[in-house]
C-alpha cells in the first residue's frame, strides 16, 4: 500500500499497454493508491468506432499486473464519463488526467464531487520516446484476410478433383481479430516475422510466393493453403482460380471503390466461442468431386453477384458454399456454431463461419445492421 493512504483516481481506455502508461501510472501512485478505471470494449467502439486491439478483460489483467495500480475495473457507463459510476463509489481524494484527456466535464464532475482534479503533462521516462497507443496501431499495417467463398479449393486434396476460385478480401487490422480465427492469423504472424510492421513494396505475387514459402518450410506435413498468403498481399477483393495445384492458375482482383463498399456495407462478424484443445478439425472428411463440384460452382456464382453488387445472390452463394465446405468437413461447425447460427439466420441472406470448429466468426451477409458485430474495412490498392 502507498504510505499516503490517499485514493487515486484514473481512467481511459490503456490499449497496447507502453512505457508512457507506466510512467503515467508509476506518477499518479506517488499522490496515493492507485485505482484504474478501463473502458468498456463496447464503449470504446462507440467512442472510436472501432474496437480496441486488445479486449477489456485482456486489459484488466495487464493493469493489475502493474505494481503501481491496486485494482483495476472496468467502466459500466458509456460516453466519455463512462467511469461516473466507479469515481463515485471509489470515492477518490484525487483524479489524475493527462493533457490529451483533459475535460471540462471531467473537471465540472471532480469540482460536483468534491475530488481534486489534477491534469498531468505528457512526459516520458528518462530517455525513452513519447508514444500513444493510436501511433502503435498507425504501425501495425499487416493485414488479415477473410475467405468469402470456396474455402478449401486451395488444397491440392480438393482442386485435383474440381478447379475452381477461392474468393478472398484482404482485411485492414482496425481490430484485434482472435487467433485462429480462420482470417489467416498464422500466416500474417509469418508476415510479422518477415516484414515487421508493414508489407514491402514489390511485385504482388513474388511476395505472396515468399510467404508461401516460409509459411510451409521443407518437411511440412500439413500445407497451409496458398490463400492465406495471396489473401494479406493482394489488396481489394480477390478470385484465386485452383487447378491441380498448390498456387493458383491466375488471379483476378477488383479494386473498385463501389464494389469495395458494397462488401463493406453489408458484412458482420459476430464472434464464436473459443474451439475446444484437441479438436479434429478433418474427423470424418467427405471428400469426392461432387461436393467439390459443388464448392467450386458456388465460388464462380458468388464472384458474378459481387461484381453485380448483387445483395441477395451475394448472400445465396456464400451460405451455398460454405453448405458444400461442411458437406465435406462436417466437424467445421459444432453444436454452439450451430445455435449462434440459429440465432441469426433470419437476420441475413447468407452466412458461413471463418475459423473451423470454434475460436473465428459467424460472418453475416445483411442490409440491416447488426447489434454488437464487427465491421470490417478492405484494404484499398496502395494502402501501404
Amino acid at each position: 500500500m502507498n504510505f499516503m493512504n490517499k485514493k487515486v483516481f484514473v481512467s481511459g481506455c490503456f490499449d497496447l499497454i507502453h512505457s508512457g502508461h507506466i510512467e503515467f501510472f508509476r506518477n499518479a501512485y506517488t499522490y496515493g493508491d492507485l485505482y484504474v478505471s478501463i473502458g468498456s470494449d463496447k464503449n470504446i467502439k462507440i467512442l472510436k468506432g472501432k474496437f480496441p486491439v486488445n479486449n477489456q478483460y485482456e486489459r484488466k489483467f495487464i493493469i493489475d499486473s502493474i505494481k503501481f495500480v491496486k485494482e483495476c475495473k472496468i467502466s459500466n457507463g458509456t460516453g466519455i464519463l463512462d467511469f461516473k459510476d466507479e469515481l463515485i463509489n471509489l470515492k477518490p481524494d484525487v483524479f489524475i488526467v493527462n493533457k490529451d484527456g483533459d475535460s471540462k466535464l471531467k473537471y465540472d464532475l471532480c469540482k460536483k464531487l468534491n475530488i481534486e482534479y489534477k491534469v498531468f503533462d505528457r512526459v516520458p521516462y528518462s530517455n525513452l520516446p513519447t508514444k500513444s497507443s493510436t501511433e502503435i496501431k498507425k504501425n501495425l499495417k499487416i493485414p488479415y484476410r477473410i475467405d468469402l467463398a470456396g474455402g478449401w479449393l486451395d488444397q491440392l486434396s480438393i482442386n485435383s478433383f474440381q478447379s475452381g476460385p477461392v474468393i478472398t478480401i484482404s482485411i485492414e487490422p482496425n481490430h484485434c481479430f482472435n487467433l485462429r480465427s480462420g482470417m489467416a492469423t498464422s500466416t500474417r504472424k509469418k508476415a510479422i516475422e518477415l516484414w515487421d510492421s508493414k508489407l514491402p513494396f514489390e511485385n504482388l505475387e513474388k511476395l505472396s510466393k515468399i510467404l508461401f514459402c516460409y509459411d510451409n518450410p521443407p518437411g511440412t506435413k500439413i500445407i497451409s493453403g496458398s490463400q492465406d498468403a495471396i489473401g494479406i498481399i493482394y489488396p481489394g477483393i480477390n478470385k484465386l482460380r485452383y487447378e491441380n495445384d498448390y498456387w493458383p492458375k491466375n488471379i483476378e482482383t477488383c479494386n473498385c471503390e463501389k464494389t469495395i463498399q458494397f462488401i463493406e456495407e453489408n458484412l458482420y462478424l459476430i464472434p464464436l466461442e473459443p474451439r475446444v484443445s484437441n479438436y479434429d478439425v478433418l474427423k470424418n472428411t467427405n471428400i469426392s468431386k461432387q461436393n467439390a463440384k459443388r464448392l467450386a460452382q458456388s465460388s464462380k456464382k458468388l464472384w458474378k453477384s459481387i461484381l453485380n453488387h448483387d445483395l441477395n445472390n451475394f448472400g445465396k452463394y456464400m451460405l451455398n458454399s460454405f453448405n458444400a465446405q461442411i458437406e465435406m468437413f462436417p466437424n467445421m461447425i459444432n453444436k454452439e456454431i450451430i445455435e449462434k447460427i440459429d440465432f441469426y439466420k433470419k437476420m441475413c441472406f447468407g452466412y458461413k463461419v471463418s475459423g473451423a470448429g470454434g475460436g473465428g466468426y459467424l460472418i453475416l451477409v445483411s442490409d440491416k445492421e447488426i447489434k454488437d458485430a464487427i465491421k470490417i474495412k478492405i484494404r484499398r490498392e496502395n494502402l501501404f
